[in-house]
C-alpha cells in the first residue's frame, strides 16, 4: 500500500453583507467571504491538500477564478470534484484534520455539522474528518477581523 500526505493552505478576505461558508455549511455572521466561488476557504484547503497529496496540482490549475463557470459555485461541488479525480487515480481518503484560523465568529457549535457535511462529500467516516477552530489572539488580519485562513493535512492511500 502506499500512503501520502498533503498540505493545504488557503485564505479569503471578510466582507460586511457576504454569506459565510464554512466546511459546507452556513455560519450566522454579519460578514462572508469574498470569493469567486462560495470562498469556503475550509473545503479550498482540503481540496488542496487532497489534491497536493495525489500530486495533481492545486485548486487553481483544475478550478479556475477566471472561468465563468466556477462564478459562485458551492465549493462542496469542487471537493466532490477532487474526490472523484482522487478515485480515478486509485487513492481512498484516510483521514481529513483541519483548522480555521479567525476571531469571530466563534464556530464550536458547528463544527459537528461540518465534519459530517465534510465526510458526506467526500464518502468517508465522520470519525476520518477533524476540524478545529483557533483565534490568532487579536494578531493579524484573522484577528483584525478581515479574512479567514484554513490549514488542512491529509492522508491518502493507494493499493
Amino acid at each position: 500500500m502506499k500512503i501520502r500526505t498533503g498540505i493545504g493552505y488557503d485564505v479569503h478576505q471578510l466582507k460586511e453583507g457576504l454569506p459565510l461558508w464554512l466546511g459546507g455549511i452556513r455560519v450566522e455572521h454579519t460578514k462572508g467571504l469574498v470569493g469567486h466561488s462560495d470562498a469556503d476557504v475550509l473545503i479550498h484547503a482540503i481540496c488542496d491538500a487532497l489534491l497536493g497529496a495525489a500530486a495533481l496540482g492545486d485548486i487553481g490549475q483544475h478550478f479556475p477564478d477566471s472561468d465563468p463557470a466556477y462564478k459562485g459555485i458551492d465549493s462542496k461541488v469542487l471537493l466532490k470534484n477532487v474526490c472523484n479525480l482522487l478515485n480515478e487515480k486509485g487513492y481512498a481518503i484516510g483521514n481529513v484534520d483541519a483548522i480555521l484560523c479567525m476571531q469571530k465568529p466563534k464556530v464550536a457549535s458547528y463544527i459537528p455539522l461540518m465534519r459530517q457535511t465534510l465526510a458526506e462529500v467526500m464518502g468517508i467516516d465522520v470519525d476520518d474528518v477533524s476540524v478545529k477552530a483557533t483565534t490568532t489572539e487579536h494578531l493579524g488580519f484573522e484577528g483584525r477581523e478581515e479574512g479567514i485562513s484554513a490549514i488542512a493535512n491529509v492522508l491518502i492511500t493507494r493499493q
